[in-house]
């Protein structure tokens, strides 16, 4: 057992013994202020008797409600909730048993009055008045001015933090942590540096400190990763500083400390971009971006105005997103050059999309509209899946190729591999029309390929964050389903990157990491709640329609080329021709009115990867006899 866990059972042995004193002498006092100070014979024995049964009974109370379980260094309000409440629950407690049973003769009431008073007064100003004494005694007249806390990390970030939290009336800086053995012992900005990393059980216990702040923003992400996971084995609540490029850009400040995240956990390295290629292809250009309301789609718009072009072209059908977006545009500080268009229009829309690339000769167009939530897909909207996904992407790249736009680039996703789904196979479908309109000269179709990302709409972390918010059960489809992340912002710049870099027919594939454990997932997340396993159930309710166990990046016929980018590789897929694209619009568009399943098996035809989700297709078995053979 570590031995900090054997320190706070001490501390609780001597708490619970300390409140045993309060409870026998406030019993005690309630019988001496009731009688003046003058007791007979008869009430003293009464009330030694009395104690034998009311003793036990308070103790009892007192440790279900769990006074037992803080630290009197940190006594607060909710502390002296919970004394109140178990003081008023063994108060009633002792009146019913004495009136029902009456062990050992009278109890007088107003002692039963004043004993839980009494009590109040005893075991709420001794952990108050402890907490000042041990503030006063560690912290000196510092001590007031704040929770004490521990910085891991002895940087350039952590010193500034430290320098802000001097003039911060909330935290007070024990020591600084840090893994280069060289520096420990030196004081930064008046803190001093206690030890390494690996040693902060020992401070935090020594210190009694509650909170950990990893100031580490520019380090590799698994040594941020490994510097959380200490402090959550410590119990410690953990906060951090903003990101790295935050910071930079003066978008926050050091200062801006907030709780770390899941994402905090999931991070990968900064993506190394090409600015000066990406300047090239975006700086003083139009460049329009479909499904701009959308996680990716917004998020790329972002990524986008940092190269300045001349107009950001942000087009969706939903009015809600764009306005949310073009609130969002508002507030920045654009230079003059660049002029940002909102445009509500459905990619369907022939003569809409056209008429849009004509007026404004976007240099490059960013396809990121798509129906994407699998199971909505599944079932009810499998025609509507493959209209827009396929036919809606058709219509953009078509009425890119006839205006002559340099690249049309393709936002993919791993779903599109060896699918089991409509919508990862209406993706597939789109990847293989950009194929198959790539020709000799004219637009350049890039399709760029990743998974999951960080709180996209619709993902599983936000879904998780709320169902733990609500005190769960938190729900998983199946123990062993996987998924690959990456953030919002590396998926956007590696979408850019791959555009630039494309020459033409290219399926570029991110570099996703390793696939994480759903159910590993969900566990930090309710760690870093500040809860336990045990307080929030995890339930598994079954693979929905059409969800794999474990994504991925390439089909089992797929190779992929190296690029001289190191997080992106080319994937030698199957390809179409320009007839094969016709013949499938065709399809597509005449399977409005057919049975859903019959479409699914239609597809089988047209991807022949997919494997149809027997739970969701009445008729799988039907041949490929009952659809159209191109």
């Amino acid at each position: 057992m570590h031995r900090w866990t054997i320190l706070k059972n001490s501390r609780a042995l001597s708490a619970l013994s300390h409140d045993i004193g309060v409870v026998i002498i406030a019993w005690v006092v309630a019988y001496l202020l009731r009688f003046n100070f003058n007791l007979s014979a008869e009430f003293i024995s009464g009330m030694w008797m009395n104690l034998l049964w009311v003793l036990p009974l308070q103790a009892i109370t007192f440790s279900i409600f769990g006074l037992y379980q803080g630290v009197w260094r940190f006594a607060s309000i909710p502390d002296l909730k919970r004394i109140l409440k178990a003081i008023a629950v063994s108060g009633l407690l002792i009146v019913a048993i004495y009136l029902m049973f009456k062990p050992f003769g009278v109890i007088p009431r107003s002692v039963l009055l004043l004993n839980p008073i009494l009590l109040i007064l005893a075991m709420g100003a001794s952990r108050f008045a402890y907490r000042a004494w041990k503030e006063h005694r560690q912290y000196g007249s510092m001590g007031a001015k704040g929770k004490p806390v521990i910085v891991l990390g002895a940087g350039e970030a952590a010193i500034a933090l430290v320098k802000d939290l001097a003039r911060s009336e909330t935290w007070q800086v024990v020591g600084l942590l840090d893994d280069d053995e060289a520096i420990v012992g030196r004081q930064l900005e008046g803190a001093r540096v206690l030890g390494t990393i690996k040693d902060l059980p020992t401070f935090s216990s020594k210190y009694e400190v509650q909170n950990v702040i990893v100031a580490m923003p520019s380090v590799e992400h698994l040594k941020r990763r490994a510097a959380v996971d200490a402090a959550n084995a410590c119990d410690m609540t953990v906060l951090t500083v903003p990101a790295f490029d935050d910071l930079i850009s003066g978008k926050v400040s050091i200062s801006q400390i907030r709780k770390v995240e899941v994402e905090d956990l999931l991070g990968r390295e900064p993506v190394q971009l090409d600015t000066l290629g990406l300047h090239d292809l975006i700086e003083d250009n139009a460049i329009l971006v479909t499904g701009a309301g959308g996680s990716i789609g917004s998020e790329l718009c972002r990524q986008i105005l940092k190269y300045h072009p001349s107009q950001l072209i942000c087009v969706d059908t939903s009015e809600f997103s764009l306005y949310q977006i073009e609130q969002e545009f508002s507030q920045l500080k654009l230079d003059d050059k660049t002029n940002i268009i909102y445009v509500t229009a459905n990619v369907r829309n022939e003569k809409r999309i056209k008429a849009l690339l004509t007026t404004y000769q976007p240099t490059v167009v960013y396809h990121a509209a798509a129906y994407k939530h699998v199971p909505l897909m599944e079932n009810m909207n499998v025609a509507e899946a493959l209209s827009n996904n396929v036919l809606g992407t058709y219509t953009v790249a078509k009425a890119c190729n006839d205006t002559a736009v340099s690249k049309f680039v393709l936002i993919s996703t791993d779903k599109a591999v060896n699918p089991t789904n409509v919508m990862g196979a209406s993706k597939r479908l789109a990847e293989m029309v950009c194929q198959g309109l790539q020709g000799e000269g004219g637009t350049k179709f890039v399709t760029v390929r990743f998974g999951n990302v960080l709180g996209s709409s619709g993902s599983v972390i936000p879904k998780f964050r709320e169902q733990i918010a609500n005190g769960g059960p938190v729900t998983i489809t199946h123990p062993e389903i996987t998924r690959y992340f990456m953030s919002i912002p590396e998926a956007a710049q590696l979408v850019m990157q791959a555009g630039m870099m494309g020459s033409g027919g290219e399926i570029f594939v991110l570099d996703m990491g390793e696939s994480v454990k759903i159910v590993n997932l969900a566990k930090d997340m309710i760690r870093l709640s500040g809860l336990s396993e045990d307080e929030v159930d995890i339930v598994y309710t079954g693979l929905r329609p059409g969800e794999k166990l474990y994504e991925e990046l390439l089909a089992d016929d797929e190779h992929t080329l190296s690029t001289p980018h190191d997080k992106l590789r080319i994937a030698e897929a199957r390809t179409a021709d320009f007839a094969w694209v016709h013949e499938l619009l065709a399809w597509i568009e005449s399977i409005h009115d057919e049975d859903e399943d019959v479409i699914k098996a239609g597809l089988k035809t047209w991807v022949e990867e997919y494997e149809i989700d027997m739970a969701t297709s009445k008729h799988a078995s039907r041949t490929a006899e009952t659809v159209p053979i191109h």
